[in-house]
């Protein structure tokens, strides 16, 4: 939801734009700063203006800026215009399926695509393309939220998804990923060297308040944002770049990003996190060329879904994925096996 959609001609008719569910653990909060943390796009100024002239909702009721949000509380933002259409409709999009049962599907997911309808991609995502597999079996609505995806992975981020074909599928495996029973490990680059070989980061993600597409890390005692716990272990070291292994005891938006811009060390080749820019190295020109030619061989943030692990929501089997890098991770990796050989 963006700001621009809050400036509308009063129609008298309200259409839902935005809807959620405040979790069993919500601790009281107003509400405007409630919907500051969940609207990607949307400023609090604009939110509290929504909430003045009567759009936004709890259950059935129209709220002021200052109403504490509860647990349990429905959320909702309704204004004058109808929505863009976000029907997900199957699409002949290419698919690179790890496994795949009448229970569920496992995915490698490329890097550039998006996994779901949203805000200036409303198509071409990852749920058309599974629309598209699915689109002569009966039982499965992409349109349902009672099936499809699971978890999801950054546009820009490679690697594994589960996407669940039955409602009871999608229930055993929301569960899992709620209680932190899945195994995840991602692999990245990041700018810098690391005293120890392994560590924890523990710190509430919250979006930046400076930009809204960013997340931020507040102190994990505060009542910002959410919990949130990455392990990290070093897999191999470059000088100034290190290849680390991320496991996520939970699943935030850009958890890893954040966590790793936090604690000094952004992932190389992630603008939004300051990860284009030359942070540790040489002041050469021959130093600044192979940076440039490392940012232009994979033009993104150097993160992978390497592994995914979970229990098959019929069997109970413990179910373990590894994909592979893509090309342009490894190209990466292998330039700065190439440089630090020479260094050494």
């Amino acid at each position: 939801m963006k700001d621009e959609d809050f400036d509308i001609e009063d129609t008298g008719l309200l259409y839902e734009h935005f809807r959620i569910v405040a979790d069993a653990g919500q601790m009281p909060l107003r509400i405007d700063k409630f919907l500051f943390e969940h609207m990607q796009h949307s400023s609090r100024n604009r939110i509290q203006q929504a909430a003045e002239a009567g759009y936004i909702y709890v259950g059935d009721k129209p709220v002021k800026s200052n109403y504490r949000v509860r647990p349990g509380d429905v959320v909702t933002l309704m204004l004058s215009q109808p929505k863009h259409d976000t029907t997900i409709y199957p699409e002949d999009i290419p698919l690179e399926i790890v496994y795949e049962d009448d229970a569920l599907m496992v995915v490698n997911k490329p890097a550039g695509m998006v996994v779901h309808p949203g805000a200036g991609n409303f198509n071409g995502t990852l749920i058309n393309a599974v629309a598209w597999h699915m689109r002569d079996v009966p039982t499965f609505d992409p349109n349902s939220p009672e099936v499809g995806l699971v978890h999801r992975i950054d546009k820009d981020t490679s690697g594994l998804l589960v996407i669940a074909k039955t409602p009871d599928a999608k229930t055993s495996l929301g569960r899992q990923f709620f209680n932190h029973d899945t195994r995840r490990t991602y692999n990245c680059l990041v700018w810098g060297h690391f005293a120890e070989d392994e560590g924890r980061i523990e710190g509430n993600i919250t979006r930046d308040p400076k930009d809204r597409q960013r997340m931020t890390v507040a102190p994990a005692d505060s009542n910002i944002g959410k919990p949130a716990v990455t392990h990290w272990r070093v897999l191999q070291k470059f000088g100034y770049t290190t290849l680390v292994e991320c496991r996520l005891e939970t699943g935030r938006t850009h958890q890893i990003r954040a966590h790793m811009k936090h604690i000094g060390h952004p992932l190389f080749g992630d603008e939004r996190y300051g990860g284009t820019v030359i942070l540790r190295g040489e002041r050469t020109s021959k130093y600044k060329a192979f940076i440039n030619n490392c940012l232009a061989l994979c033009p993104r943030q150097a993160l992978h879904a390497r592994t995914l692990g979970f229990r098959h929501p019929l069997t109970g089997e413990q179910m373990d994925f590894t994909s592979q890098w893509p090309e342009d991770f490894a190209a990466l990796i292998a330039q700065w096996e190439r440089i630090s050989k020479q260094k050494d």
